[in-house]
């Protein structure tokens, strides 16, 4: 039989190119007409904006094998990037692997392998299945008392800063995509206010004219815990970008490779020049009035919740093969990819974590692959493996995996993948 694929953005391509090259029999299903994932700018289950760039540098996002053009800039925008991942797609062969305008609406286990149903009524039979649907799906709404006369969007639904035209504007949110839209909204609103919560670390997207994060991912022979590299980076950071305290943020109470930084210095020097005011937490609305947590008040035209998003697999009716435990916002997988059970479900791209890239959700895929081809002709390599699958899994949950429990540090991270498959090849 054959083995599916949820998904045609970066992780699902992955998967493909992983089974393709190990001999494998596979095909992918992508309920949108194009491939990209989240980079399909105007689908239905993006969430770019039309000012999304990467956030780390195209030579840390892309695939190790298929680097972006040279003369392509350090930040490509969303238009390029989906691009590369169409050439990508080409180049190995992985297009034709894939049925576009199909989505899985159910997925039920039957014997050793799984059945899944599609949104056409058809069934089929696989081997097992690599769900690679991404998190990016479904948006996370906070319950906020009182009702808002005004515009209330998430930033799931945020396109282009034209709705902002001289309205007044309220963004909620401090992750990466919160800060590009304040920024976005400065241009053209009437006034910005900025409603922030817990604080972070900031990190510029250059220094010295080159991006930033390009000196971390250079060979290393030894690589520092992050606790002690937090404490060599944090004073940099502090004195290279300042305290983000200095311009009215809450000081971040996480380490700096804790979970991911804002990418983002452009929102500072506004904070600076006074074009956006800081608020407190939203506390009630009142018609086209915000209460917020520290009893100040505010008219405003739009509000844009930029407050995440929930880990959802909707084609499941049952998540305990995912090892989904109760009250948790993410289910408890080894390497964020192989749940308890040998039960041959796998997930691919859950994770947050800046620096992992492509590269890392490729690594992600070569250890299914390899894991999957041990099984037939190393087992008792693949039988040590599935051992410390099942005792990674019992064992308590790390702390400082960030909200969803899902952030890894991007040098051990690929350093433990790598460590994998060498020890299943």
């Amino acid at each position: 039989m054959t083995w599916l694929v949820i998904g045609a953005g970066p992780a699902g391509l992955a998967a493909l190119k992983s089974f393709k090259a190990a001999g494998l029999p596979v095909e992918a299903v992508e309920r949108h007409a194009d491939l990209g994932g989240q980079w399909l700018f105007g689908a239905g289950s993006s969430a770019v904006y039309a000012s999304t760039h990467l956030i780390s540098s195209k030579k840390t996002t892309a695939f190790a094998d298929f680097p972006m053009p040279e003369d392509w800039p350090a930040y490509p925008g969303h238009a390029q990037v989906l691009q590369y991942l169409r050439d990508f797609a080409a180049h190995f062969g992985l297009t034709p692997l894939i049925r576009f305008n199909t989505a899985v609406q159910a997925l039920v286990q039957a014997g050793t392998g799984w059945r899944a149903t599609f949104s056409d009524g058809s069934t089929k039979d696989y081997d097992g299945v690599v769900i690679a649907n991404g998190h990016l799906t479904d948006p996370l709404r906070p319950e906020i008392p009182g009702q808002f006369s005004g515009t209330l969007l998430h930033a799931k639904d945020y396109k282009s800063a034209d709705i902002f035209d001289g309205k007044r504007v309220l963004v909620a949110g401090m992750g990466n995509t919160g800060c590009d839209i304040v920024v976005d909204a400065i241009h053209r609103a009437r006034s910005v206010l900025w409603s922030v919560r817990g604080g972070n670390h900031f990190v510029p997207k250059f220094l010295a004219g080159k991006p930033a994060d390009e000196a971390n991912h250079k060979p290393k022979r030894f690589i520092l815990p992050p606790r002690l590299r937090a404490m060599l980076h944090e004073p940099i950071l502090r004195l290279l970008v300042g305290p983000p305290e200095r311009f009215g943020l809450p000081r971040p109470r996480h380490r700096l490779y804790d979970r991911t930084p804002i990418v983002n210095s452009l929102v500072l020097q506004h904070l600076g020049q006074g074009d956006v005011a800081l608020r407190k937490p939203i506390r009630e609305f009142r018609g086209d009035t915000v209460v917020f947590a520290d009893g100040r008040q505010d008219a405003v035209d739009i509000v844009l919740l930029a407050t995440g998003y929930r880990i959802t697999f909707p084609f499941l009716s049952d998540l305990a093969p995912l090892n989904w435990q109760g009250g948790k916002d993410a289910p408890r997988l080894h390497l964020n990819i192989f749940p308890p059970q040998d039960n041959n479900l796998f997930v691919a791209g859950l994770l947050e974590g800046a620096g992992v890239g492509w590269a890392g959700r490729a690594l992600q895929t070569d250890l299914i692959a390899a894991y999957v081809t041990a099984r037939a002709a190393r087992p008792q390599a693949a039988a040590a493996f599935r051992d410390g699958i099942v005792q990674a899994c019992a064992t308590p949950a790390e702390t400082g995996r960030g909200e969803h429990g899902i952030f890894v540090d991007f040098l051990t991270y690929k350093r433990d993948l790598q460590r994998e498959i060498a020890a299943l090849s």
